[in-house]
Order: structure tokens, then sequence, then C-alpha cells
């Protein structure tokens, strides 16, 4: 191996070490932290992010990149020395361009704004958060400045973590299947009678939940060797090192779904880091695609898979036997019906497949609309209100069940929300190729055997890293790029099934 990429790769080590190091002192803060160590925590992170961008950023590291190159030239673009350079090159040209006091600051305003929302939220003041969320907009309005876009200020937001996309783009993805979807839940709203989810609603001991959801998570694939679950206020998953995954849950005491579906979605996310190469570990290339493909292991393993008829002939036995006299009468079918029922709900994480989507694309347009002066962060409350209500045809009752609902805003993740729907997409997508390629999946998943899925997507997804875009990656994987057609054509026969459409 080339003297100058080996010298990149051991100074790229020293930066990743202190992501993750960031990255440790924010999984403390929200599952430990007592909440008067935020104005601490808050510098510390601050110093954390600004050490890491001044090394990333320096001269040094520039000149290792060049020279590196030179040495690789003509190297094979997918092998990991070209990759490596290609991506590092990529990152270096986006962070050199923001000052450091600015990455410092926006880690200290970020920090100190997830106390201010989680207090908020709990309070139901969005008032409270106000003074925080005004200045992280702000911020994020200079990150885009300094960045640079073509069209819109957006556009430097969002590619921070859909590398290559648009807002143009990503509106035209949800312009393309939002009229289906509407289609969709309204056939459903007429026959809302044929599925009821009572059965979800009971008392359900927490530890009895919690104990569950980990035997089936364990069953999938996640790893409690190299990985552990929390509680926090937003269920969230990240990692340390590839040996190394954080998740998080939220249990409601009196309703199944959250954190039986959190958790898997949550696990889907920590074996695609499970699944990173050990080769990668350290580098830039380490870990997911994209936002947008991480996203799409998480909906994969809770929806696909979590929420098939097949999963559940397998798993309702083991509910059956965890929570005894609960569901003692209640059949697969009804079982299966109940845990994909559609409805207007508020909270976004706990919506149904048919809906969610809405609740990203109401998120998608304020957030463009925020970014380009067209809504004042001081107006977003009842902004929030008047879309959901003329997206759902309800408002929430409750600044927790609307605005505040979301951890997102608060840790300056601005220009996130679209590849929430984007992982949608890309789920049926992904899976649909899987179950060509290995047509035994969903015989496999009904009999409780789940590594031939994980191990195609180790094989396409995981072991590829930070290698290529989410669009090369796509279309590497399935011959074409990202598209909605799979994802309304498995909505629609499965809600056609549920609902006998």
């Amino acid at each position: 191996m080339s003297e100058k990429y080996q010298q990149l790769v051991k100074r790229l080590a020293d930066v990743h070490n202190l992501d993750r190091t960031a990255a440790v002192l924010g999984w403390d803060q929200q599952t430990l932290m007592p909440a008067g160590g935020a104005a601490a925590r808050a510098a510390q992170l601050s110093t954390v992010a600004r050490l890491a961008h001044e090394i990333f950023t320096s001269d040094e590291t520039a000149r290792l990149i060049e020279d590196a190159a030179a040495e690789l030239y003509g190297a094979d673009y997918n092998s990991d020395e070209a990759s490596l350079i290609r991506v590092t090159r990529e990152d270096y040209e986006d962070a050199v361009k923001l000052p450091a006091e600015l990455v410092a600051e926006i880690s200290r305003a970020t920090t100190m704004a997830h106390e201010v929302w989680a207090k908020a939220r709990q309070n139901n003041s969005f008032q409270s958060f106000l003074p925080a969320l005004e200045p992280i907009i702000d911020l994020h309005l200079r990150v885009a400045d300094y960045i640079g876009y073509a069209d819109q200020p957006y556009d430097a937001l969002i590619d921070r973590y859909e590398r290559g996309i648009t807002t143009a783009r990503v509106k035209e993805i949800f312009d393309g299947h939002k009229p289906d979807l509407i289609a969709l839940i309204a056939a459903v709203n007429e026959n809302e009678g044929r599925v009821n989810d009572s059965v979800l609603h009971q008392p359900f001991d927490i530890d009895k939940q919690r104990d569950f959801a980990l035997d089936v998570v364990k069953n999938f694939g996640f790893d409690f060797n190299r990985g552990l679950q929390a509680v926090s206020v937003h269920p969230f998953c990240t990692h340390f090192s590839r040996d190394d995954v954080r998740m998080t849950t939220r249990f409601n005491p009196d309703f199944l779904n959250p954190a039986l579906f959190g958790m898997m979605h949550e696990a889907g996310h920590g074996m695609y880091e499970q699944g990173s190469p050990a080769s990668l570990e350290g580098t830039p290339l380490s870990g997911g695609t994209s936002l947008g493909v991480h996203e799409s292991q998480s909906r994969m393993w809770e929806n696909l898979v979590g929420r098939s008829k097949g999963f559940w002939t397998w798993a309702l036995p083991r509910l059956k036997q965890q929570f005894p006299g609960q569901f003692d009468s209640v059949s697969l079918d009804t079982f299966y019906k109940a845990i994909n029922k559609v409805q207007r709900s508020f909270i976004r994480v706990e919506a149904d497949e048919a809906t969610y989507n809405l609740h990203i694309m109401l998120r998608f347009d304020l957030e463009t609309d925020m970014i380009a002066g067209k809504v004042k962060p001081a107006d977003l409350s009842e902004e929030w209100n008047d879309r959901f209500e003329s997206f759902f045809g309800i408002a929430p009752p409750t600044y927790t069940l609307g605005v505040l609902q979301d951890v997102h805003w608060s840790m300056g993740l601005v220009g996130y929300f679209a590849t929430y729907a984007l992982g949608n997409l890309l789920s049926v997508q992904y899976y649909n190729k899987a179950v060509q390629d290995r047509p035994s999946i969903p015989d496999d998943i009904a009999n409780g055997k789940f590594d031939t899925l994980l191990t195609w997507l180790n094989e396409n997804i995981h072991q590829h890293g930070r290698k290529y875009t989410s669009d090369e990656l796509t279309r590497r994987v399935t011959g074409e790029g990202i598209q909605s057609r799979d994802y309304i054509q498995y909505l629609q026969t499965k809600f056609g099934e549920v609902y006998g459409l």
C-alpha cells in the first residue's frame, strides 16, 4: 500500500475517533446525563467538533488527499482505496467551506437546544423552545450560504444527508406518488370498520414488552455482543464503532406497537452498522451510504418483515406465551390486520405505512419554506397545525403531539426529514430485489429464519459502506434509480387485502 495513502488513513482515523467521541457524549446526554449537565456538555461537544473540523480541513489533509490520489492514479473505481480518496475529497470540499467557529457554534447551540426541547415537549410549551430553535435555523442558513447552491439554500442542506439529490428532485418524487397515497387512504377510510386494533391497546407490562422485543431483534440478527438497548425521549440508533452499536426505545404501558416496532426499526439501523466491513472501520467509508439508504434498512425490518403475515405466523405464538391470557383467542388474521390498521394519527414514528410518507411531506414542505424565508420559526406551530389539518383532516390538540414531537430540529438535523420517505421507497425496491435473488425469503421469515435476508443485505448493501452514493448503490443493486412504483404497488396490494378493497 502506498505511503501517502497510509498517512491519509492514519489522519482520517483521528478525525473518525473524534467524531465517535462526540457520539459517545451525545448518547450519554440523551440516556443518562442529568439535565443540569447540559451547559458543560455543550462546551465539551463544541470543543470536540471544532478539533475534528480543524484537523479534517487542514492543509495537511488536503495535501495527503492529493498525494495519495497521485500514488493510486488508475486504481479501480470500486476499490477501497479509490473509493476512500473519492469520498474523502467530496467530504473535504464541503467541510473546508465551513469556518471551525461556525461548526463549534452549531454543536454548542444544538446540545443546549436538545435539553430545552425535551423539557418543552414534556411541558407542551412551544414558546419555551422557540428561543433555542431560531438560532439553529439562522446557523443553517449560514451553512447553506457557505456551502453554496445552484437553485435554493435547502439544496445545500439536504445534500449533506443524501449526496447528489436536490430539493426539486425530492419534490418530484413526492408529487409523483402523493396522489396514489391519498387515493389509497380515502379507499381505506371508506372501509375503516373492517379492521379493529383494540387488541393492541391493553395494559402491557413494560419489562415483558422489552424482553419480547429484544428477543425478536436478536432473532433478526442484531448482535447484542456488539450492541445494546436503552430508553430515551425519542428513539434513535447510534454507533461508536461497528462493534459498539446503541439503540434506544420508549415504552407505552397501554399500547404494544411503539416499543415493539420501534425496536425493530432501530435494530434495522443497528444491523446496517454492524454489517459495515471491518476493513473500512475508522475510515470515512465505514457505516451507511446515506440517510435514505439507512432508513431503507430500518423500515424494511420494521414493516416488510415485522408487519408481514409471514413474520407473525412465527411470532404470534411467542407473543401469546409472553402475555398469557391477553391474546389467547386472537387469530393470526385478526392480529395481522390490527397491526396494519390505517388511521389518521399525530405521531410520525407511530404512523401506519399508508400515511407515514404524508407526515414526511408535511415536514419537508415546512423545512423548505423556513429555509426559503416563507415561514418564520415563530409561526411554525400555527403553520404545522394548519398544514397537518389540510393533510390529515385533524389538528393536533397539543404542541407535544404536533410541532414538538420530533427531536430533529433541536439537534440541527435540517435537511434530514425527506430521507425517511426516500427510505420507505428504497426499502421495497431493495426487498423486491432480495426476494427475486433469494425466493425463499418470505417462507424463511414465516419459519423464523431471518439470515437469508440479512445475508443478502450484508452482501449487497452493508459491505459497501459509503463507497457509493445512494443513486450509485441503488442502480448497482436494482438496475434503476430510486422510484415509487414498487412502494405504491406494495401498499395497494397489502392494504387491498387487509381492507378487502
